[in-house]
């Protein structure tokens, strides 16, 4: 089975993704990594649980967390709707290295240390984070970052957890490629504002132009030019939340002029740059 590099944004206006799937979603990575830490809820039903070297299978639902680039199947893998799972994932410096070694968080800490070899939680704990977590898919930014705080406390006091022993090389063979992906999802975090050359991140990569193409449109199921573009679209959402003109938001966001933002955009949220702006203030207010 191919492993295949995730790339994951950011929800709009937040510090980590969170998501609420409701029926099987077929997005084409079946076993994969990312660089983000991983928590999992299924609130019903079995299934498999393969997370790097462990195999095994979960009854009557499921809490996870996993650690950065630990290969993990998808876990709706071989499953039919009806299927729901709640999802969120947090990059390690989502508030700076610096809150994280806050004397208050230690257990945190030693959370994230553990999840490296992937955790599974019992159904006293899968009950109270999942409630917490259903709370999460309706509340706005500020209120969720608090919520998903007490998430991660009550994920490290719990005493019902099972670590899996998923570890031991994390990615083995794969590890040049997770390397090389994260070199390129870098670059294109450093450089997005400005027209970025495919041979810029080809020569990046050791590759030559074509085989480069080939290469990250087998791993990340997209072209460069939607990779770059979805990337440039976030980034513009977040930049729509601000006091800068649209015109501002479309340059500092890389795209360089209106009529392709614009165009972009709506392709991409389904409405427009002042639609979308409109919409998260009322949202927000």
């Amino acid at each position: 089975m191919q492993l295949q590099f995730e790339n994951i944004q950011t929800s709009t206006g937040s510090s980590f993704t969170l998501l609420h799937h409701t029926s099987v979603q077929d997005s084409g990575m079946v076993w994969h990594h990312h660089p983000e830490y991983e928590l999992v809820y299924i609130p019903a039903g079995g299934g498999r649980r393969h997370i790097g070297k462990h195999i095994s299978r979960f009854q009557d639902g499921e809490l996870v967390f996993i650690g950065p680039n630990l290969p993990h199947l998808s876990f709706s893998y071989g499953r039919q709707d009806p299927y729901e799972q709640i999802v969120v994932q947090l990059r390690a410096d989502m508030m700076g290295e610096a809150f994280w070694q806050l004397p208050e968080l230690a257990p945190v800490q030693q959370l994230f240390a553990r999840s490296h070899q992937g955790l599974s939680f019992g159904p006293d704990t899968r009950a109270a984070v999942g409630a917490a977590l259903r709370e999460m898919t309706t509340q706005p930014s500020f209120q969720r970052l608090l919520t998903l705080l007490q998430v991660l406390r009550q994920l490290a006091e719990a005493p019902d957890v099972t670590v899996l022993h998923a570890g031991s090389g994390k990615l083995g063979k794969y590890g040049k490629e997770k390397e090389r992906l994260t070199q390129i999802y870098q670059y294109v975090q450093q450089h997005y504002s400005r027209s970025i050359e495919v041979r810029e991140l080809a020569d990046l990569a050791n590759l030559s132009v074509p085989a480069f193409c080939s290469y990250f449109k087998k791993m990340t199921g997209q072209t460069l030019t939607d990779f770059v573009q979805e990337y440039r679209v976030n980034q513009a959402c977040l930049l729509l939340l601000t006091d800068a003109t649209i015109t501002e938001v479309s340059y500092a966001s890389g795209f360089n002029n209106m009529s392709h933002f614009n165009k972009t955009f709506r392709k991409l949220t389904g409405q427009s740059p002042s639609e979308y702006r409109r919409q998260k203030m009322s949202e927000l207010a």
